[in-house]
């Protein structure tokens, strides 16, 4: 009797909470040992004022919903990946970095960090059925990776917006008979471009493009001046498409310690570009799967009729040459590997917890690995397909102007609001072109903003689901969010919005990412465990994907995330905003503020972390133990699942009808009747010591 005590006391101690969730939920049995049925299950839970899905709080508790089909997730994946980082920052980065030969550093970063990292989070949400936050209850001691993750998806949501913005208000300007940036005429033009178009313009029919040309390339002195106390050097040139871009659209104010009045016209063009997003995900992933069968599709044929338009342009050749043409030399650099590194995270939107929350709308058994695959080749394809349709058309606008293409070539907003109408303001039919332009920036921005959104969305209903997930809460929900960016947008459409924008998009996501992503695998590998991983995997897939996925979580990526973190970080320089004319230093405060926004994410990760800690009983080991172990349900656990390591989360029935679990083998007993680990834990309610 002694022996068999001191037995029973050394197993309860290690497993307090499990053996309190045993006494109360009896782990799927009666109180009188048998096993339940799943029905059983359900009408117990159904009974239960917690697990309920009509109660006194309101409304009927609604399921969670799953895609319509299989295409809708890959579609889905495209659309919020592939988008403006694949137009603007790609083909500068290959033609700044070797042409050619920066597709080896690219691709070796695909397969070491783009192809296992997103695979690792859409699974992750796959087998968790939960968005950004909830995933990671697999390990809760680390669940800050999830708030670090939805934080930087809603920094992320404020600032893209601003892009749509701008867009919309060029797609409106477009519709001109003469576009309004091919003029230096104009009431917003400054006395230098009015005297140089009136001296350069002859009134004639079709002058206006070789005059932009001619207005473009010339520079007539160049000055020193001081503004703010900063030393800067400035060009004073004629250029009407960046005096439209800033001195009409922007409406730029000297620095950002001088931010102006909102720009209503902006104002307005930011409200539509969130009214269009609240208007594709208010009923879920209902609405946004079908939008995006538009979104994600439409931006190829737009591009297909611009790359024909492209290469035969004259001068085309030349830009193209100076995209791909490779230099070796190049890979000896370390801000080559840095920059293919940081691209593919960014093209990939890794590490902001909406792929998570994408593939938590899968069913349990799709073959997510399969859709991984696909997105890579997809993704490339299209970076490499839209620096070609870029690149022609700088070289016809480099050879317009009779400069070379390293002249023209730009990135970021500077290429989709500065380069590419100044060669379109050069182009017969100009105003045709540039609708075409504008309308598939906004098709590659749209599905990743509305994306973006969803999924910041899906974070916080997975968490309060009770609340938000009846009658029309998350739609009321949904629209505060959109809401409260559009204030937060608000900053960014004043005359010094420009300047706000600039360091929402360097410090609020940037190498951050690389942290996350790196905290991932580790996370996945070392304390859930790779090899149960790869059992649920294993679970969903119903095959054994390839080892080398293990290898990658377990080595590879960690060490290559953390070098190109590192790497970046030697090489960082403090935020400056490169107009065509001059270039602004932020001053110190500002350069604090953005520091802010790029801890207000990972900072959560250790506070988690202690809160963890405190939060749990007994010595630290024990809390830790404790803190580490999964939170899972019971179609979560492996046959024969070690329960002593697992926390069985009771909270609702299991219901295999659900669309969620489609595939998933019902059982009439509860997954784990037949364990060892549960028989031995029946041995001991009944007081014997054999299995």
């Amino acid at each position: 009797m002694e022996t068999k005590s001191r037995d029973k006391q050394v197993l309860f101690n290690d497993e307090i909470l499990i053996a309190e969730m045993t006494e109360s939920k009896q782990n799927g049995y009666s109180s009188e040992g048998e096993p339940l049925s799943w029905k059983q299950q359900e009408a117990e839970a159904l009974s239960s004022d917690d697990s309920a899905t009509t109660s006194s709080e309101g409304p009927k508790l609604k399921n969670r919903e799953v895609w319509a089909n299989k295409l809708d997730f890959l579609l889905a994946c495209i659309g919020f990946s592939v988008g403006l980082g694949n137009v603007w920052r790609f083909p500068f980065l290959c033609y700044r970095n070797g042409g050619g030969a920066f597709l080896i550093p690219y691709f070796t970063a695909v397969f070491l960090g783009g192809i296992p990292v997103f695979f690792l989070e859409v699974s992750l949400g796959q087998f968790m059925s939960e968005g950004g936050i909830g995933s990671w209850k697999i390990t809760p001691l680390f669940q800050g990776i999830g708030y670090a993750c939805t934080i930087i998806v809603f920094l992320l949501n404020c600032e893209y917006n601003i892009i749509l913005t701008w867009t919309f208000y060029y797609l409106f300007s477009s519709f001109n008979s003469v576009l309004p940036w091919s003029e230096g005429n104009n009431e917003w033009n400054s006395e230098v471009c009015h005297k140089a178009w009136n001296t350069t313009v002859v009134p004639t029919v079709n002058t206006t493009s070789t005059a932009v040309a001619s207005l473009v390339a010339n520079v007539s002195k160049i000055t020193t001046i001081v503004a703010n106390g900063t030393n800067a050097t400035s060009k004073e040139v004629c250029d009407p498409v960046t005096e439209f871009w800033e001195r009409k659209v922007l409406q730029l104010s000297s620095g950002v310690d001088h931010p102006g009045t909102v720009k209503w016209d902006l104002a307005l063009c930011l409200l539509l570009a969130w009214i269009v997003v609240y208007g594709c995900i208010w009923k879920g992933i209902k609405s946004s799967g079908k939008v995006m069968y538009f979104t994600a599709t439409s931006p190829y044929l737009l591009m297909l009729i611009l790359l024909i338009r492209g290469v035969t342009l004259e001068g085309a050749a030349e830009g193209l040459k100076f995209y791909l043409l490779p230099d070796w030399s190049k890979l000896q650099e370390a801000q080559v590997w840095v920059d293919a590194g940081t691209q593919i995270f960014f093209s990939y939107s890794i590490s902001l917890g909406t792929l998570t929350a994408l593939g938590s709308y899968n069913k349990f058994r799709h073959n997510s690995y399969r859709d991984a695959m696909i997105f890579a080749g997809v993704n490339s394809f299209t970076s490499i397909l839209a620096g070609t349709v870029i690149f022609s058309v700088l070289g016809f606008m480099a050879h317009q102007q009779g400069v070379s293409v390293a002249d023209v070539a730009e990135s970021g907003p500077g290429l989709a609001f500065i380069a590419y109408p100044t060669a379109v303001a050069q182009m017969p039919v100009a105003p045709l072109w540039s609708v075409l332009f504008f309308v598939m920036i906004i098709l590659l921005g749209l599905d990743s903003q509305f994306v973006g959104v969803e999924g910041f969305v899906t974070a916080c209903v997975d968490m309060y689901p009770h609340y938000l997930r009846r009658g029309k809460r998350r739609e009321i929900f949904t629209a505060i969010i959109c809401i409260f960016c559009f204030f937060i947008g608000l900053s960014m459409v004043t005359e010094g919005g420009m300047y706000v924008f600039q360091l929402f998009d360097y410090y609020s996501a940037s190498r951050i990412v690389l942290v996350v992503a790196f905290f991932e695998c580790l996370v996945v590998s070392y304390i859930y465990g790779i090899n149960r991983y790869y059992d649920n995997l294993e679970m969903m897939f119903g095959f054994r994907i390839s080892p080398i996925m293990k290898i990658c979580w377990l080595f590879v990526t960690p060490v290559f995330t953390l070098t190109i973190f590192i790497m970046g970080a030697i090489s960082y320089s403090e935020l400056t905003y490169k107009r065509k004319t001059f270039e602004y230093d932020y001053p110190s405060w500002a350069i604090g503020v953005g520091w802010m926004l790029a801890m207000v994410s990972v900072i959560w990760i250790p506070i988690i972390f202690i809160k963890r800690v405190l939060d749990a009983e007994g010595s630290l080991a024990q809390r830790l133990m404790l803190t580490t172990k999964p939170i899972l349900k019971r179609h979560q656990l492996r046959q024969g699942e070690d329960l002593s390591k697992v926390i069985l989360d009771e909270s609702g029935s299991f219901d295999p009808d659900a669309p969620s679990l489609e595939g998933v083998q019902a059982r009439d007993e509860p997954l784990l009747a037949n364990s060892v680990e549960l028989q031995k834990m029946e041995n001991l309610r009944n007081g014997t010591n054999s299995v």
